[in-house]
């Protein structure tokens, strides 16, 4: 079950102007133009130990230990303090992280949370509010929209678990 925070607009806003175009009256710009900036820096850093701490200084985010976050990986805007990511993870190439969503009528707002040694395939996308447990792996180009348990294997628009975790992953058929 996603975490999100959920803002509806009030009945006399609806049908004038949608939450996404009336952005700057719930978040300051100065801040998402930093986070913006600072994300475009981050995405083409080669080294993960400057890259991390360009995440982690710049943009508050947690992230563990050893983890590795590709090339063209892209953060969420508004709030990236939100996101955390465990100790020896893999985000893959081009991946988006995101802490927020725009709808018609209303907006919501969720934390991140990656466990330790999660494995993230690229160009996936994961939705605000969502926990991805530990030693999970997410398939490439999937679309994260509810949590994943630990050990499982995930893949798919939207994800689905397609292995739990209690199989022995280290045979071969």
């Amino acid at each position: 079950m996603r975490r999100l925070n959920r803002f509806m607009l009030p009945s006399d806003a609806r049908g004038s102007y949608n939450p996404l175009y009336r952005l700057y009256e719930t978040v300051p710009v100065r801040r998402v133009a930093w986070s913006v900036c600072v994300n475009l820096a981050a995405r083409v850093i080669p080294h993960m130990g400057f890259k991390n701490w360009v995440y982690r200084r710049l943009l508050r985010m947690r992230i563990g230990r050893g983890t590795a976050i590709a090339l063209y990986a892209m953060m969420d805007t508004i709030h990236p303090e939100w996101i955390t990511i465990g100790d020896n993870c893999i985000v893959g190439y081009h991946t988006t992280i995101l802490t927020h969503e725009y709808l018609i009528d209303e907006y919501r707002f969720g934390p991140v949370v990656i466990e330790d040694e999660v494995m993230i395939g690229a160009n996936v996308t994961i939705l605000a509010g969502v926990t991805i447990g530990r030693r999970a792996v997410i398939g490439a180009g999937s679309v994260v929209t509810r949590d994943i348990p630990a050990g499982a294997f995930a893949a798919g628009s939207p994800a689905r678990v397609i292995r739990s975790g209690q199989e022995d992953c280290s045979r071969q058929p």
